[in-house]
């Protein structure tokens, strides 16, 4: 089952149905996930590097209603190629927050696609409901990560240990202070 497609200035947002991510994690093939969109995928993404895929296919097949939340090509409307993904780590907490995650390819950097593809989640998530606080942890030397979530105002609210990534630092936001500063963007 597809999600609705979400809308930015310039990228699409394209949902991924459970049978799509099982395929791209166990198979290494997108046929499934790329099934009828008009949409490519030369840079391989979710194929080559699996990223999210180990973590939100076990969750997905615990439980297919949580893939709602999850991952989503990012797709460059002007060339219909696909530059990137974004998931959410999971369903609402029982405190009602939702951490994100995003990797765009490198040839795609700087042109701000990643601003734009967290922007147009945070705008669709923010109106689910259960949803009150958006989180995103970095590392302190992923700069331009940093200048993106404090672009949009989020707070420094401490830091974590990630068993893989190390030292990270936890960006928080209301889902209403969301919508009342950036509810139109993104749409």
């Amino acid at each position: 089952m597809y999600e609705p497609l979400i809308k930015t200035e310039r990228l699409d947002l394209h949902h991924i149905p459970a049978d799509g991510l099982i395929s791209l994690f166990e198979e290494k093939k997108d046929l499934l996930a790329l099934a009828k969109r008009s949409i490519t995928n030369p840079h391989q993404v979710l194929v080559a590097h699996p990223g999210p895929l180990r973590w939100r296919v076990p969750q997905v097949k615990a439980d297919p209603s949580t893939n709602k939340w999850f991952i989503r090509f990012i797709v460059l409307r002007a060339s219909s190629e696909i530059l990137g993904s974004v998931s959410f780590h999971g369903i609402p907490d029982d405190a009602g927050v939702v951490e994100i995650g995003i990797r765009i390819e490198e040839q795609f950097w700087n042109n701000g696609y990643a601003k734009e593809a967290l922007c147009g989640m945070w705008n669709w998530v923010s109106r689910e409901s259960g949803v009150k606080t958006l989180r995103y942890t970095v590392s302190p030397t992923n700069i331009a990560s940093v200048k993106i979530i404090c672009g949009y105002g989020f707070k420094n609210i401490g830091q974590q240990i990630d068993d893989e990534d190390g030292p990270e630092d936890i960006y928080e936001m209301s889902a209403v202070d969301f919508l009342s500063e950036w509810g139109s963007a993104g749409q």
